[in-house]
């Protein structure tokens, strides 16, 4: 108990710190082999709306309050790291997009050709499955437990 308050008191004096500094949340950001081809998918597939396109370096979409900021391999965003560090696409972290019948999304994007990480998987907060975009970002489609 002594080091949950401990936690808490450091992250609330870490916040404190931080006022004035952070605005706000702005985006998610996915490296991109092939900017063009990630905003159609995106957009095509998942109902995104284009917000800013300069190909090839970047594009942003949106969906509702979730920007994902697309960078290409001639974007600042995706310039080595120190030490030579390359950003590449993939990885675990993900963005979770809420469906309301996940059954019939997966359907609806099997017809469509997209590419899934694995089966639907069934746990006490609902249900997921992860697909990838063309670069293979991982997305998950999450459909909660209604009660």
């Amino acid at each position: 108990m002594v080091q949950q308050a401990q936690t808490t008191s450091t992250f609330a004096q870490a916040r404190g710190d931080l006022a004035g500094l952070i605005e706000g949340f702005h985006g998610v950001r996915y490296q991109s082999r092939d900017v063009g081809r990630a905003v159609e998918f995106y957009t095509r597939h998942l109902g995104f709306q284009l917000e800013h396109e300069q190909l090839p370096a970047f594009a942003s979409v949106s969906f509702g309050d979730l920007k994902i900021l697309i960078s290409g391999r001639e974007a600042s965003g995706s310039r080595a790291l120190p030490g030579g560090l390359s950003q590449e696409p993939g990885g675990f972290n993900r963005v979770v997009l809420r469906v309301a019948d996940l059954p019939s999304a997966i359907e609806t994007l099997k017809k469509a050709g997209l590419r899934f990480r694995n089966e639907m998987e069934t746990g006490p907060g609902g249900k997921q499955i992860q697909i990838e975009d063309p670069d293979g970002n991982p997305i998950e489609l999450f459909e909660p437990q209604r009660s």
